[in-house]
């Protein structure tokens, strides 16, 4: 316990001063604490005391939370529990938290990171198929965004468009930002609504993903196509997280990800998911330092790559994984 309020604090008060030496301190305790982490590692053969640095870190699959518990510690000590979307039938991830506070904190201090103050933003949240069931982490974080930025005009839309719309054009001209925080098939169902849309310099169109069988799947650059014609916009911003991660990356646009101070990304060569890839391209492995109470090494079903400048962008899903409804396609 008193690991988890350490480990809590530095992340909170950005003590992050060296990735790898605090990820190989984390990887060294979930190795030995974990109990689904170490039948993995177990089931490998790896030996933790020979890991001493990033790039020999094994990743969980991210499979691995729908069937099990991965929680380290006492598998007993857990506050409660975020699930994943997921579609009709299928079994959904589950992932156990040790404080929801530490989370929600986490992931305004990461918003506000690369945004400036959530006071300076009016919160609009579109997540109509997320706000029809319990246990979602992006619910949770929009909801603890719109009340800290406490504006009268913050809140949840469902299917209300013409709502929605009439209190963008009162807030058309404020001095503060507008934050249009929506899931990518209620936010391109909004801007085929044949409702006319002010054009707004002080307007952020955030998606994050997912198309929940509701659409078509669409390349990302098709998406923001659609949507920056609709609402004015040269540029759509982006949030890439999932069920399984307690920290968010985001993107200002072109669907590239600048990566917070919590988080790493490896990439794993696509023919070989136990090699990490040569190139600039491949399976998608996160480190991701909040993750201290479950696993914080995840081998994710996401593509990617880096750009010249360093910069993440994702670039879909393994053909052979199931669709999730954080998924959004690109080229």
């Amino acid at each position: 316990m008193n690991y988890f309020k350490s480990f809590q604090e530095d992340i909170l008060n950005f003590n992050i001063q060296d990735f790898e030496k605090k990820s190989i301190e984390l990887f060294q305790f979930q190795a030995q604490n974990n109990p689904v982490y170490k039948t993995y590692l177990n089931a490998r053969r790896i030996n933790p005391d020979d890991v001493g640095e990033i790039s020999q870190i094994p990743f969980l699959p991210v499979r691995f939370f729908k069937d099990f518990i991965v929680v380290s510690g006492d598998i007993t000590q857990y506050e409660g529990f975020y699930s994943s979307s997921g579609t009709s039938g299928t079994i959904t991830s589950k992932h156990y938290y040790w404080s929801e506070e530490f989370y929600l904190k986490n992931a305004l201090n990461l918003f506000e990171k690369e945004y400036g103050s959530i006071r300076d933003f009016h919160v609009l949240a579109l997540l109509p198929a997320y706000l029809e069931r319990k246990g979602s982490s992006l619910v949770s974080m929009a909801d603890y965004f719109i009340k800290e930025s406490d504006s009268p005009y913050s809140g949840f839309y469902l299917y209300n468009h013409e709502d929605l719309v009439k209190v963008l054009w009162e807030l058309k001209d404020d001095t503060k930002n507008v934050l249009l925080l929506g899931v990518t098939f209620a936010l391109l169902d909004l801007a085929e609504s044949n409702i006319k849309f002010p054009k707004m310099e002080n307007l952020i169109v955030m998606e994050t993903g997912g198309m929940k069988g509701r659409r078509k799947e669409m390349i990302r650059e098709e998406v923001h196509e659609k949507l920056k014609a609709s609402f004015h916009q040269s540029k759509i911003h982006s949030e890439y997280g999932m069920t399984e991660l307690l920290s968010q990356a985001y993107s200002k646009g072109d669907g590239k990800y600048n990566l917070p101070i919590t988080m790493n990304v490896l990439l794993r060569d696509v023919n070989d998911p136990l090699s990490l890839s040569s190139k600039r391209q491949g399976g998608i492995n996160i480190i991701d330092l909040a993750n201290f109470h479950s696993c914080a090494f995840i081998e994710t079903q996401d593509l990617g790559r880096f750009d010249d400048q360093g910069c993440l962008e994702v670039l879909g899903r393994f053909d052979n994984s199931e669709v999730r409804g954080c998924n959004l396609m690109v080229n």
